[in-house]
């Protein structure tokens, strides 16, 4: 048997065939060799899996598994891994080549820390650069002050170790949508965490990604979010809330309809390109045309950049 790896990537994929080769390419390319890239399959019915067997490279690590949603595919990747640290990664991004030498390098320098994440440049569908996210706080203390508010971390990005995760209890399977911010939550008397100030992945959003901004999944599952995120728990009762709201959602119309409107609210407040922007909340208002935040941005794309700067910065509800 191959020798322990000191870092499991772990990527859970599910129906992944559109990206999946670049993401595990960029994985194999790192500067830190010594890791094993554990891919859970969740079930996928397309060519992901054909694609992962064209790789010969002895540090892919395949598991099958029937579909049952990301946080086990997760928690199945906990159980396989045999890394002491774990770096999450998803299958329709691409990490830099220096991100798990800059991690590992962290959280080997500082013991104390248990996870590090970083901040990201995000991608649209075919790779073209959207706008540079910058993480809501930094250090241990800043991170622990804005927890229970906003999640501080870009899942893909952090690299943790697996023995305080699995002393946490692992990803909450409830918390559909949000069993990482869960676990972070979970994770706050194991150790320290920070960010670093650069960017260590592109993150990739897509129209077909079950993650959409969680405005367009209502008032409910924001309210039930907050409060199963202040108690640090979740019930089966509300896990089931939640997955028959994101199940009423789960029709390509409605994830279209979030990704235009997301791209062009980053084209416009993130990156200024207001007729890319506003060819975005075209193709969103006719997928919903009687969604009215798309007709005031389109017309907000029409301001001075100044003010559209301005008026970004008011608003509480940014990405």
């Amino acid at each position: 048997m191959k020798a322990t790896p000191n870092i499991t990537v772990l990527m859970p994929a599910y129906n992944a065939e559109k990206y999946i080769r670049e993401a595990i390419e960029s994985v194999l390319l790192q500067t830190y060799t010594d890791f094993e890239l554990l891919i859970v399959n969740d079930g996928s019915t397309d060519g992901t899996v054909a694609i992962i067997n064209s790789f010969k490279d002895d540090r892919i690590v395949l598991i099958n598994q029937s579909n049952k949603g990301v946080a086990n595919a997760l928690n199945t990747g906990l159980k396989y891994a045999r890394a002491p640290y774990i770096a999450r990664f998803d299958a329709d991004d691409v990490c830099y080549p220096y991100r798990l030498e800059k991690q590992i390098r962290f959280l080997h320098d500082n013991p104390e820390y248990i996870l590090i994440g970083s901040e990201a440049k995000y991608i649209i569908e075919n790779g073209d650069f959207l706008f540079d996210f910058h993480c809501i706080a930094y250090s241990h203390e800043q991170i622990m002050d804005k927890l229970y508010f906003y999640c501080p971390f870009v899942h893909p990005t952090v690299m943790y170790k697996k023995e305080n995760v699995i002393n946490a209890g692992g990803y909450p399977t409830h918390a559909h949508n949000f069993e990482d911010y869960l676990l972070w939550t979970n994770l706050v008397n194991e150790g320290h965490f920070c960010n670093l100030t650069e960017p260590l992945i592109k993150y990739r959003l897509n129209s077909s990604s079950v993650t959409i901004d969680e405005k367009w999944r209502g008032r409910r599952f924001r309210e039930l979010k907050r409060e199963i995120v202040l108690r640090g728990s979740i019930t089966a009762a509300e896990g089931n809330e939640l997955l028959a709201i994101i199940k009423d959602q789960d029709i390509q119309k409605i994830k279209e309809g979030a990704y235009n409107a997301l791209c062009g609210k980053k084209f416009l407040t993130d990156n200024h390109q207001p007729e890319r922007a506003r060819d975005y909340f075209n193709k969103a208002i006719k997928i919903y045309p009687l969604r009215l935040e798309n007709y005031l941005l389109y017309l907000l794309s029409y301001f001075p950049e100044s003010l559209v700067a301005w008026l970004h910065k008011l608003s509480p509800n940014k990405l």
